[in-house]
C-alpha cells in the first residue's frame, strides 16, 4: 500500500494503474485467507452420512463374498474404507436396531422396543439424547431420508394435520420418511411432519385392528393383488401389494412403490445440495431389500435371482449415485460415510416374490447360521464399512463395533461431552487406525438377549420355537445353554456348553452382569 499511496503523489494515469492492481491483489490475499480459515473450519466438522439398509444380510455383497451378486458401488466403499468382519446391529429386527442406532442404547432397556406397528406412538422420548441432537449441538445441520419406522405422535395420529412428535421432535432438522415400513400402512410420504401430496377432500384413515367398510383386502380380494401374500400381508390393498393394516383414503398421497427408491434418492441428494456449505449429518435409511421388493423396471430381472436380488443391486446403484453428488458437490473429501444394515436377511418374508425359488448358489447368511428375528450370527452380525475418502486408510479389521457405538465415537470426533453406559468409543476402530475395540456386546432377537465377547457366543436357556416356520429360521431358542467358539467354527455347528462349562459359566456371570435384573431367568442359576 505504501507504494500505492506515494504514486499518488502524482497524480498520473500510472497512479490509478496501481491503485486498481494493489487492491486487486489485497483482495486476492484476503481471499485466500478466507479460503484457508473455512477450510479448516470445515476440517474440523466433517460431515457425517450414515446409509442404512433393511434386511441386507451379511453375504449378500461382493465384497462379503457373494459371487451370484455384484454391488460395486458398494464394494467402492469397502474396498476405500474399512470392511468389519465382526460389525454388529444391537438387534435380529428393524425397530430396535434403529433405536439402538441413534441413541446409543441397547434396545432391551426399552420393553416397548418391538417391531411397532404403523399407528405406534413416538419411541425415543423428545427430551432423549440422540445422534442428532448431539450433531446439532456442535452446530450441525441434521437430516433424515427413508424410513422411520419409530413410531409417531403419542399413538393417536391424525394423519391430515401436522404430525408431532416424529423425527424433527428429536432433533431432525429435515424428515422425508415413509412412518413404518414399506409392508405398513400408511403408504405416504411424510415431510417434516405433514403428509406428502394430501388432498383434505379425501382424508386418510388407518387402522391396524378393523378393517374400514367396502374397502378391498389382500384375504377376500385376491383378484386384485399383484403380489400375493405368503403369511401377515393380507390387509388393505394399495397398488395391488395387500399390506398390514387397513387404510382408507389419500388416494393422491400414495407413493409409487416402483419408484421409491429414486424418490429417497433424490431428496438425499437435495439435501446435501442443499447444505454443502456447512457441516451436516444425514441418516438415509433404504427400505431395500425389505418386504414387499418392488425394483424399478430399470431393475427387474437384472440379478437372476427374483426381486431381492433385483432391489440389492437397485440400492448398490443408489449408493453409487448418492457418493457421486457427494463427489460432484465437493464434499466427499470432508464426509464420514457408515454403511450398515439394520438386522441379517430372510427370503421370503410374507410375500411369494421368488426369493427363495431363485436363489441359486447365493447364501444371504455368507455361511453363518440363523438370520433375521434370530439370535445365531447371522441375526446381527451384518455388513459394516466406515469410508472417508483421503482420511481412511482402506483396511479389513476383525475389530469386535456395534451401531449403537456411533454414539460415543462420533461424540469423540466431534469433541462433544456425552456420557452413555452402553456405547463405546471405537473411533480408532471406525476411523482404521487401530483394532481397539470392544471386548463384549449383548445382541437382542424378539426381546431374547445373548451375549457375544471376544471369539465366544453364549445364548441363555430359554423356552419357546427353535425354528419359524413361516420364514424357514432358525430363532437360536432352545432349553439347553449354547455356547459357540465362533473363531473356530463360523457355523455354529458345535455347542460347546457341556464340554467347556467353566467358560460358560464366566460368559454367564458377565452377561449377567451386564444385564442385571433385566434377565430373570438365569439370575439364580447354578452352572456346575
Amino acid at each position: 500500500m505504501m507504494t500505492i499511496i506515494q504514486f499518488s503523489k502524482l497524480k498520473t494515469p500510472c497512479y490509478f494503474l496501481f491503485l486498481t492492481l494493489g487492491l486487486f491483489l489485497h483482495n486476492c490475499k484476503n481471499k485466500k485467507n478466507q479460503a484457508k480459515k473455512t477450510k479448516v473450519e470445515i476440517a474440523a466438522k466433517p460431515n457425517v452420512v450414515i446409509i442404512y439398509l433393511d434386511d441386507l444380510g451379511y453375504g449378500d455383497l461382493s465384497c462379503y463374498g457373494a459371487t451370484e451378486l455384484q454391488t460395486p458401488n458398494i464394494d467402492k466403499l469397502a474396498n476405500g474404507g474399512v470392511r468389519f468382519t465382526n460389525g454388529y446391529a444391537t438387534s435380529a429386527t428393524c425397530t430396535p436396531s434403529r433405536y439402538g442406532i441413534l441413541t446409543g442404547i441397547y434396545p432391551w432397556r426399552n420393553a416397548d422396543a418391538k417391531i411397532l406397528p404403523g399407528t405406534a406412538p413416538l419411541l425415543i422420548s423428545t427430551d432423549q439424547f440422540t445422534l442428532p441432537k448431539m450433531f446439532k449441538s456442535q452446530g450441525y445441520n441434521t437430516g433424515i431420508v427413508g424410513k422411520w419406522h419409530l413410531g409417531l405422535g403419542h399413538g393417536d395420529v391424525d394423519w391430515n394435520t401436522h404430525i408431532s412428535p416424529g423425527p424433527n421432535e428429536v432433533d431432525f432438522d429435515y424428515s422425508y420418511i415413509m412412518a413404518a415400513t414399506q409392508d405398513r400402512v400408511p403408504t405416504v410420504y411424510i415431510e417434516n411432519g405433514n403428509v406428502v401430496g394430501l388432498d383434505p377432500k379425501d382424508p386418510i384413515e388407518v387402522n391396524y385392528n378393523k378393517n374400514f367398510e367396502g374397502q378391498p383386502t389382500g384375504l377376500d380380494n385376491p383378484e386384485l393383488t399383484t403380489m400375493k401374500w405368503h403369511h401377515g400381508h393380507n390387509n388393505s390393498i394399495v397398488n395391488g401389494i395387500p399390506r398390514i393394516g387397513y387404510v382408507k383414503g389419500g388416494a393422491s398421497a400414495k407413493w409409487s412403490d416402483v419408484d421409491m427408491a429414486d424418490h429417497f434418492l433424490q431428496k438425499a441428494q437435495s439435501y446435501v445440495k442443499e447444505h454443502k456449505d456447512n457441516p451436516f449429518f444425514l441418516y438415509y435409511a433404504l427400505q431395500q431389500p425389505h418386504v414387499p421388493r418392488t425394483p424399478h423396471p430399470r431393475f427387474v430381472g437384472k440379478s437372476g435371482m427374483g426381486s431381492r436380488g433385483d432391489v440389492i443391486l437397485e440400492a448398490d446403484w443408489v449408493i453409487g449415485e448418492f457418493m457421486k453428488t457427494l463427489k460432484e458437490e465437493g464434499v466427499l473429501e470432508n464426509t464420514l460415510v457408515i454403511f450398515s444394515s439394520d438386522n441379517g436377511p430372510v427370503l421370503n418374508d410374507g410375500y411369494f416374490d421368488d426369493a427363495v425359488e431363485k436363489i441359486g448358489n447365493h447364501d444371504p447368511k455368507g455361511g453363518l447360521r440363523g438370520g433375521k428375528y434370530s439370535l445365531f450370527e447371522a441375526g446381527t452380525k451384518v455388513p459394516f464399512i466406515t469410508y472417508w475418502k483421503g482420511t481412511i486408510t482402506p483396511k479389513v479389521s476383525d475389530a469386535l463395533v456395534c451401531q449403537i457405538d456411533l454414539m460415543a465415537s462420533l461424540a469423540n470426533l466431534l469433541k462433544a461431552d456425552v456420557k452413555t453406559a452402553d456405547s463405546q468409543d471405537v473411533l480408532t476402530a471406525f476411523l482404521g487406525k487401530g483394532d481397539k475395540a470392544r471386548e463384549s456386546l449383548i445382541i437382542e432377537a424378539n426381546t431374547r438377549t445373548a451375549l457375544r465377547k471376544g471369539d465366544w457366543l453364549m445364548i441363555p436357556e430359554y423356552k419357546g420355537n427353535g425354528f419359524l416356520e413361516d420364514v424357514q429360521i432358525e430363532t437360536g431358542i432352545s432349553q439347553e445353554f449354547q455356547l459357540y467358539n465362533l473363531k473356530k467354527d463360523w457355523g455354529q455347528k458345535n455347542n460347546l456348553a457341556k464340554s467347556n462349562p467353566e467358560k460358560l459359566k464366566k460368559l454367564v456371570s458377565h452377561f449377567k452382569d451386564i444385564r442385571g435384573d433385566a434377565h430373570s431367568n438365569i439370575q439364580n442359576i447354578e452352572l456346575k
